[in-house]
């Protein structure tokens, strides 16, 4: 059960409030007797009360009386108070990954082959997510990345969120898919690719009637195959991330030569 703890009050605060609640204007040692709260601290907890605002004072009367904001009121201002504890966190947070970014860096890429892999389409679509936003150079998509997820419209989405993130800090992105792939996706998802991406100088996109499989070259060291789902569904079944020299500098070499014979592919 929710409780006034869960936004930020102490036993002793939720325990004072809500005796107000039911006694009415009182005095601190009224209230310490009504809510359990000791003598030794009901003070301290009245004062905390009113910097959150949650209790008005009577200062005129001897005895001083206390009286409880209405409960509507009181809520309200300790959901201000916590949304605005959060978004100090949120800052604070964010500083502090700015400062890290400059502190941590990846080692040079080594020579040894590696490779992991993802099962499953939502599994499989944060992976590639992952290594699209590692990028530094160059990133190669073909095929038909997007068509492949469960939730095609929102896969897309992400994706193009990604690519766009990768060329505004200026990495080359090159798309080279079968000529019916736009006219199989929604409009919704074209218009992703068409009004986000095509208008930057960093970005091209071309298609081939050739393209048999999809994957990922990034940066020329490191490939995402996607192998669909075996049983012929529009799904992904799963990623496999590959980082191999060899093998790269083969997938590169096939892809430009499929890309020098295929089509520029333009706005509708």
């Amino acid at each position: 059960m929710s409780s006034l703890r869960d936004l930020g009050l102490s036993e002793y605060e939720a325990k004072a409030y809500r005796s107000l609640l039911e006694t009415g204007p009182t005095t601190a040692k009224e209230l310490s007797r009504a809510s359990d709260v000791p003598m030794g601290r009901i003070y301290d907890v009245l004062n905390s009360l009113e910097t959150y605002n949650l209790v008005r004072s009577q200062t005129a009367s001897r005895p001083k009386k206390y009286v409880a904001v209405e409960p509507d009121t009181a809520l309200d201002r300790l959901l201000e108070d916590k949304k605005r504890e959060l978004q100090e966190k949120v800052g604070q947070y964010e500083e502090i990954v700015d400062d890290l970014s400059s502190q941590l860096e990846s080692a040079d890429p080594v020579e040894e082959p590696f490779w992991t892999a993802a099962v499953g389409p939502e599994d499989s679509l944060d992976l590639l997510l992952e290594r699209l936003a590692a990028a530094d150079d160059e990133i190669i998509m073909v095929g038909s990345a997007p068509a492949r997820q469960v939730d095609i419209l929102s896969s897309t989405e992400r994706i193009v969120d990604e690519l766009e993130a990768a060329l505004e800090r200026g990495v080359e992105v090159s798309l080279l898919v079968r000529p019916d792939l736009f006219e199989s996706l929604p409009d919704e998802a074209n218009r992703e690719y068409y009004d986000r991406l095509f208008h930057y100088d960093n970005y091209s996109a071309r298609a081939s009637s050739n393209i048999r499989s999809a994957f990922e070259l990034l940066d020329g060291i490191e490939v995402c195959i996607e192998v669909p789902h075996p049983l012929g569904r529009e799904e992904t079944f799963g990623v496999i991330d590959m980082k191999d020299s060899d093998f790269t500098a083969d997938i590169n070499k096939a892809f430009e030569e499929h890309w020098a014979e295929a089509t520029p592919v333009g706005p509708p």
